[in-house]
């Protein structure tokens, strides 16, 4: 049977015209008035205001629908343009717990080839690359990771301009504004300057105590910051060579099992502090590896109810709210985010076909 519309050579949906072009209602509606109250650092009574603020409004959190995998009943297609709008990455970018995460996700993606991607996809993801220049300028924080987007836009271009007579493929008018727009990120990452503080402001951190220094210390998870603080003071030099640093920076990416196949836990109870746990931390680091996951504030989690893509900190529509029965079941067995399944950048990019 033909499905009938206004329009026969239209699906029947809605259109809204934007800034940056045509784009469909629904995908507006979906965290199109977004607050972002992470960024600002607000309380968790504000956030929660926020929230209600927006239910009331009517605005859906910011979510998105995937097809697991494609059966003779269910046919479905997954894309990315319309999943980077409909979870709001853009505006996600200055939130501070979730930078990170879309920051890895562009070199995940630029890494696999943005020109390979639909238009409206490449235009998508360097508006992106865009924001994250923009962020990175105006908080002066996390420059070396502009700069690193920076270089890998330029090689991409550099690839492009090889492929077909020294230009690349592909729309030249679409190309024109990707070159305009890259250009203005190289600009940026190469004339930001990170300001020096107010003069005025206390306390500086040569004047906090030892004590404090070693509790900022003990929240660094990745040991290449830890040799980084190492060199460039002398007392932090002095607290990034105790033992427990490393011990609790060990104990942090590894569990009591990987620990013990590396060592003879009773040998350690015997000897106290006198192991060095930086070489411990090392030599399981080259066994098993880091979890880079563990660098995100916030991930993508995936609801096994609804196969719906959301931000836990936004909730999402699930069925759940629409069957007091299995609602019911599913707090009994922990809550709606125990159903949820965490989804590092990598994991996210394997439900499109790039």
């Amino acid at each position: 049977m033909a499905f009938i519309s206004k329009d026969f050579r239209s699906p029947g949906e809605a259109w809204v015209k934007t800034d940056e072009g045509w784009e469909r209602k629904k995908v507006l509606e979906c965290g199109g008035k977004r607050k972002r109250h992470s960024s600002e650092g607000s309380c968790p009574e504000a956030a929660s205001s926020s929230k209600r603020e927006e239910q009331e409004a009517g605005c859906m959190p910011p979510h998105y629908h995937i097809t697991i995998r494609c059966t003779r009943e269910i046919a479905g297609f997954n894309g990315l343009s319309e999943a980077v709008k409909r979870l709001d990455f853009r505006r996600s970018v200055r939130d501070r717990k979730r930078f990170h995460y879309i920051c890895a996700f562009l070199l995940l993606v630029s890494n696999k080839g943005i020109a390979s991607l639909p238009g409206s996809a490449q235009r998508q993801l360097l508006q992106m690359v865009e924001e994250v220049a923009s962020h990175v300028n105006d908080s002066q924080q996390h420059p070396n990771v502009l700069r690193g987007l920076a270089l890998k836009l330029e090689h991409i271009v550099n690839q492009e301009n090889q492929k077909c007579w020294g230009k690349p493929l592909g729309s030249t008018y679409l190309w024109q504004e990707h070159m305009a727009r890259i250009k203005r990120i190289q600009r940026v990452a190469s004339q930001i300057e990170i300001r020096e503080p107010d003069p005025q402001a206390r306390p500086k951190l040569h004047e906090l105590p030892e004590e404090c220094v070693r509790e900022i210390i003990l929240c660094i998870a990745d040991h290449r910051d830890l040799e980084s603080a190492a060199e460039a003071w002398e007392t932090m030099a002095k607290l990034v060579s105790e033992q427990r640093i490393w011990r609790e920076l060990t104990r942090f990416h590894f569990n009591q099992r990987q620990i013990s196949t590396i060592l003879d836990l009773d040998k350690i109870k015997q000897m106290g502090e006198t192991k060095d746990w930086k070489q411990i931390y090392h030599q399981l680091r080259r066994t098993y590896g880091v979890n880079d996951d563990y660098q995100f504030a916030e991930v993508l989690a995936l609801c096994r109810s609804c196969c719906c893509l959301f931000w836990p900190s936004d909730g999402h529509p699930c069925i759940i709210d629409q069957s007091p029965d299995y609602k019911q079941r599913v707090e009994e067995a922990g809550g709606q985010l125990a159903l949820a399944l965490p989804v590092p950048p990598a994991q996210f990019l394997k439900y499109f076909s790039l």
